[in-house]
């Protein structure tokens, strides 16, 4: 074998979790980046905003890195551009919505970017490595696959898909280009696995505009739909079904028409004549005439929804009448959010409607036997299942086993693994950095999980403070112990509580030997501990104790 006849795949996120995806190709004097996503916190990570992937491999190699691809829009493959290009200035390749969307994101952040359109089947070389992409059905309009000439054969990306065959936009996923990809010899296929459980087909995003009118026709007041703001199909359908029932649309949240005005000016997006009014104009029409398409599918606090389910919101109030559509799948770790905001739709006298109980949405992912289809198309030597939990990826890894993959060349790898492919054999060669990120408002990567656990700690146990002076010379208390508590002991217990660690500190302190006494850190750990097990015994609870022993300068008292 040839000494650079290799080329490695290395997942920096998207494997272990629905989001926060990036993928690097690397050759031997080459490195492309396939997306950079992120993935909105989990509940337990309290108060973080976003969580994006370990750059630190990319930035080691910065030398070599020719240029990130986007596959399509959608957050989890485009937002951590621009914290990414903060650190790496490199071209960003994607189609013109894709690009669109990502530069307003960018745009946010005041970062200068090198943004560069492609179409698909357009052929552009990225250093020493051929790339074309292939048209791919989404939820979201202008996304692709990418294939790239390796020196160790093809490494084919198939983006996220579904084989719709009757799209919104009339534009089918590129069936003849991923065949031909096979005939040609794929070494390598990614594949994502998100629907990898379910079996079948996934319906045709057709179908949610047929459900929409038929809930359009019998409400007789006031509808709003919920929907993912990048979800320009799912809006173009609402728009189309407005139009035909007589009812006038306003679009409200930022992103939703942010979203609307970059689609619309791209083509991607058609909106009937005269439909769409302002906000502020529903107030001159009958409630049997609008519809409002607004943020807030998941229930996310700040959202147009959650505002208007709490009574919160300034220019909407829901009244009994009105029917709110949820047009969107349950993103996991978001049901309770979401039935917070049912039931105070609900409340409010609202009719709510999700898809549990009409076809008022589909995913945008393939099912079971579309993952078998690309897997046939392409016929892979090598195979990792991308996009998911472990246990989508599995069920996945199954079915590529079912259509004739060999188990051995199927890789179930994990978020940093150093996958190296040869045209022979496959290998796990290594590790690299990796892991999350947190961004908690400005700060990125400053709060870790240390921070995290004490944020919890601090959220299910409370927390007591103690402030204690010393005098300067002779170590006397001069001031307090002064007892503070927040989320720990009830109103009415406070007094004897205070009243007992108050004792106890004194105590502690007036037996501390003369050496100890004049270290501030001998005595906060002390105070530590004697409160951590005053408390346990007394109340079976475990707040964070905080000690603050300061000098104090002059006489005393």
């Amino acid at each position: 074998m040839p000494e650079n006849e290799w080329v490695r795949i290395i997942p920096l996120g998207g494997l272990g979790e629905i989001g926060m995806n990036m993928f690097v190709i690397e050759t031997a004097d080459d490195m492309i980046v396939i997306d950079a996503g992120l993935m909105f916190p989990e509940e337990e990570m309290l108060g973080i905003d976003l969580v994006i992937p370990d750059f630190s491999y990319l930035l080691q190699h910065r030398d070599k890195v020719r240029g990130l691809i986007l596959t399509h829009g959608h957050e989890d493959h485009t937002g951590s551009l621009p914290f990414l290009l903060k650190e790496l200035p490199i071209p960003v390749y994607g189609t013109p919505l894709s690009l669109g969307l990502a530069a307003e994101k960018i745009r946010e952040q005041d970062v200068r970017a090198d943004l560069r359109a492609i179409a698909p089947r357009e052929r552009f070389s990225l250093g020493g490595l051929r790339v074309e992409c292939m048209r791919v059905c989404h939820s979201i309009p202008d996304g692709v696959g990418v294939a790239l000439e390796t020196p160790a054969g093809l490494v084919v990306h198939a983006g996220d898909f579904k084989f719709d065959p009757t799209p919104v936009d009339g534009k089918l996923t590129d069936y003849h280009k991923f065949a031909e990809l096979g005939d040609r010899g794929v070494l390598v296929l990614l594949s994502d696995s998100t629907n990898a459980m379910r079996p079948g087909f996934t319906p045709s995003e057709r179908t949610v505009g047929q459900a929409l009118e038929e809930v359009f026709r019998t409400v007789r007041r006031r509808i709003i739909v919920a929907c993912f703001a990048s979800h320009i199909h799912r809006i173009q359908q609402i728009l189309e079904v407005a139009a035909r029932m007589g009812r006038k649309v306003a679009i409200h949240g930022k992103s939703m028409i942010a979203n609307t005005r970059i689609a619309a000016d791209l083509g991607h997006l058609r909106i009937p004549p005269d439909v769409l009014v302002r906000l502020d104009d529903l107030r001159h029409l009958s409630p049997a005439e609008t519809v409002i398409i607004a943020t807030g599918s998941q229930g996310e606090p700040l959202s147009a929804i959650a505002r208007m389910s709490a009574g919160e919101h300034k220019q909407i109030e829901i009244t009994p009448g009105d029917t709110v559509i949820f047009s969107a799948r349950v993103i996991p770790g978001n049901e309770q959010a979401i039935a917070r905001t049912i039931n105070q739709l609900f409340r409010r006298g609202a009719e709510v409607i999700t898809e549990e109980f009409a076809p008022v949405h589909v995913s945008g992912h393939p099912c079971q036997e579309e993952l078998k289809l690309m897997l046939n198309l392409t016929r892979p030597k090598f195979f990792v299942p991308i996009h998911g939990e472990y246990r989508h990826r599995h069920h996945h890894a199954r079915l590529a086993t079912a259509v004739g993959i060999d188990p051995a060349h199927i890789c179930l790898a994990e978020n940093g693994d150093i996958l190296e492919f040869t045209p022979e054999k496959r290998d796990i060669v290594g590790k690299v950095t990796g892991g999350r990120v947190f961004v908690d408002g400005k700060g990125v990567g400053d709060v870790g999980d240390a921070i995290l656990r004490e944020r919890q700690h601090l959220a299910r146990d409370g927390m007591v403070m103690v402030v204690v002076g010393l005098h300067h010379q002779t170590r006397a208390i001069v001031v307090g112990p002064e007892i503070v508590s927040r989320g720990f002991v009830h109103l009415q217990d406070q007094e004897a509580f205070f009243n007992a660690a108050n004792h106890l500190v004194k105590e502690l302190l007036a037996g501390c030997p003369e050496e100890e006494r004049g270290d501030a850190s001998i005595l906060k750990e002390k105070i530590k501990v004697a409160l951590r097990k005053f408390v346990h015994k007394a109340f079976d609870r475990r707040p964070m104790i905080l000690p603050i022993v300061i000098d104090v300068w002059g006489a005393e008292p």
